[in-house]
């Protein structure tokens, strides 16, 4: 009776769950955009964090943390690989405590090459979520955004 019972909790938690559909959901549309960037030597996640850069002026990691919702150690790992390349560049700071950082004229460059691409990943990934899935996903970011403000 007991296997029946777990064959039953597992069949329900693998056809049910929120978490495991949005992370299938993610990876799909992550691979569509990565490899779309693929060429540049960029990933999709290391362009949010230059693009909300780049809206900002200049960064604090704190704040790109909560505008992206990043644990500061995914952040500081994206970071230095950014900085290796070019992309950032620290900024001093008179408390020596923050580390802001900014977007380098290198930065801004690949943003403008990646554009295309971008574009291109953005109709693969409209596609393939269709009209009504791409409202559904602003519908719930929005929602989502207005309980994290609270």
């Amino acid at each position: 009776m007991e296997r029946a019972a777990n064959d039953t909790t597992f069949h329900e938690i693998g056809r049910d769950c929120i978490g495991g559909r949005l992370r299938l959901l993610n990876r799909v549309v992550t691979n569509l955009y990565d490899d779309a960037l693929r060429p540049l030597g960029v990933k999709v996640s290391q362009m949010n964090i230059l693009i909300a850069a780049a809206r900002l002026g200049t960064a604090e990691p704190a704040q790109v943390c909560r505008i992206l919702q990043l644990d500061l150690s995914t952040l500081s790992r994206n970071l230095e690989r950014m900085r290796t390349r070019g992309w950032i560049e620290t900024v001093p700071d008179p408390d020596g405590r923050a580390h802001p950082f900014r977007v380098t004229d290198r930065g801004r460059e690949l943003l403008q090459k990646a554009y295309p691409a971008w574009q291109q990943a953005q109709q693969q990934a409209g596609d393939l979520l269709g009209g009504e899935g791409v409202t559904l996903l602003a519908r719930a970011v929005r929602h989502v955004a207005g309980r994290l403000e609270r």
